[in-house]
C-alpha cells in the first residue's frame, strides 16, 4: 500500500485547516458563509430541507469512475467531521498538492457536510423530530434520512465515508491511551460474515491506519461491528455500498476536538488517495490488528487513598441561551474505578464520608 508521507499531510494541513471552523458547535450558519468561496471548484447544490426546513447542501467535484459519498453530522452534535471536510474543500478549491488532483482525476466526490441541520443548531444527536438518523436507515420516517437514502441510490457510489463523533469513554484496548479515532467496517448481518464488500471496505481501512500509525501510534481503534438492523452503515454495506466508518474521539487534553480534527482529515485524505490508486482492494487481514475499542476512560476521577469509593464524572454539553456550555456531571453507580482511567484524576488524602 502506498502511504502518504506524514511530513507532507502535515504541511498540507497546517496550510488548508479552516481557520473558521473550531470548537464542537458547527451549525448551518457557519457552513453556509463558507460554502460561497468553494462555488467555483465544486457543484454546490441544495439537495433538499430538513424537518425544520433548514436547507441540506451537496458539494460535488472531480471527473473519475470511481464515485465516493461522504457525510457528516447526521448526529448535529458531532462536527468534527464537519470541519475535516472543510479542511479537504480547501485543498481543492486551492490545488494544495499532487496527491488531490489524482485524487479528482480518478474519482468523483459527492459530500453532504451537514445532514441534520436542525440537530446541529440544537446540539443533539437526533433531528427535530427526535429521530436519530443513524437508526432510521429502514423506516426512514425523517426527511433527513430520506435525503440521504435518495442520493445513495442516484449517485451509486463506490465508497462511502460515515463521519462520526464517539464519547471521551473509548480507550484503546491493551494500553492506557485514548481512542482518537476509530474505524469499523460494518457487518451486513447478524453472523458479521466476511463478505466481499466487507474486505473491500476493511482494505480502506487498512490504508488509513498504515498513516496514522504512523503519527499517532496505539491511537487508534476498532469499533464493535455487531450488525445494527437499522443502522446506516449496516445497510448501506448490506446494499452493496461499501461503507467506512470514522469516529472521530479524543486526544489528551483536546475537549474542542481540534487535534482529533486534524487526524480525521489525515484519514479522510489517506482512504480517498488510496481509492484512486488502487484497482485491488483484497488484502484486509490487517484491519484485525487494530485493536478494539474499550470503555476504558471518564473525563475526571476522583480518587481516595485508602479507599475504593472513588468518584467518576463526565462532560455534559449543552447549549444555553444561544451559548456552548459544558459541565462535569457525577456517574452514578461507579465506585470501585481501580479498572478506569481518568483523562484528569485528583487524588484526595482523606477517604470519602
Amino acid at each position: 500500500m502506498d502511504i502518504l508521507s506524514p511530513k507532507i499531510v502535515k504541511e498540507i494541513f497546517k496550510d488548508q485547516r479552516e481557520i473558521f471552523l473550531f470548537g464542537k458547535w458547527i451549525t448551518l450558519y457557519d457552513i453556509e458563509i463558507l460554502l460561497q468561496k468553494h462555488q467555483k471548484s465544486f457543484q454546490i447544490k441544495q439537495l433538499g430541507f430538513s424537518e425544520q426546513l433548514r436547507p441540506i447542501y451537496t458539494l460535488k467535484i472531480g471527473t473519475g469512475k470511481k464515485k465516493i459519498l461522504l457525510w457528516s453530522q447526521m448526529h448535529g452534535n458531532e462536527s468534527t467531521g464537519t470541519k475535516a471536510l472543510f479542511d479537504l474543500f480547501n485543498c481543492f478549491t486551492n490545488d494544495a498538492n499532487q496527491v488531490f488532483k489524482t485524487i479528482l482525476k480518478e474519482c468523483t466526490l459527492l459530500f453532504i457536510p451537514m445532514l441534520n441541520p436542525d440537530g446541529a443548531k440544537a446540539y443533539t444527536r437526533v433531528n427535530a423530530n427526535n429521530v436519530d438518523l443513524n437508526r432510521d436507515a429502514v423506516d426512514r420516517v425523517a426527511k433527513e434520512s430520506k435525503l440521504l437514502r435518495e442520493t445513495l441510490e442516484e449517485f451509486d457510489p463506490q465508497f462511502c465515508f460515515n463521519l462520526h463523533d464517539q464519547r471521551t469513554i473509548f480507550g484503546v484496548e491493551g494500553t492506557k491511551n485514548p481512542a482518537t479515532i476509530s474505524f469499523l467496517a460494518p457487518s451486513e448481518e447478524v453472523t458479521r460474515a466476511l463478505t466481499k464488500g466487507r474486505k473491500e471496505t476493511m482494505n480502506v481501512i487498512v490504508a488509513m491506519n498504515g498513516l496514522l500509525q504512523k503519527m499517532i501510534p496505539n491511537f487508534v481503534g476498532r469499533y464493535t461491528d455487531e450488525f445494527y438492523p437499522t443502522a446506516t452503515g449496516d445497510n448501506f454495506q448490506k446494499l452493496g455500498y461499501n461503507t467506512i466508518l470514522i469516529e472521530s474521539g479524543h486526544y489528551p487534553d483536546d475537549y474542542p476536538r481540534e487535534i482529533s480534527r486534524e487526524f480525521t482529515f489525515y484519514a479522510i485524505v489517506q482512504g480517498l488517495y488510496h481509492i484512486a490508486i488502487s484497482n485491488d482492494f483484497t488484502a484486509y487481514l490487517p484491519y484485525f490488528d487494530i485493536p478494539n475499542n474499550a470503555k476504558t476512560f471518564f473525563d475526571v476521577i476522583h480518587r481516595y487513598k485508602n479507599s475504593n469509593k472513588n468518584i467518576a464524572f463526565q462532560y455534559q454539553d449543552s447549549i444555553v441561551e444561544g451559548k456552548f456550555v459544558s459541565h462535569l456531571s457525577k456517574v452514578e453507580g461507579e465506585n470501585n474505578l481501580n479498572d478506569k482511567i481518568g483523562h484528569s484524576e485528583i487524588v484526595f488524602e482523606n477517604e470519602i464520608n
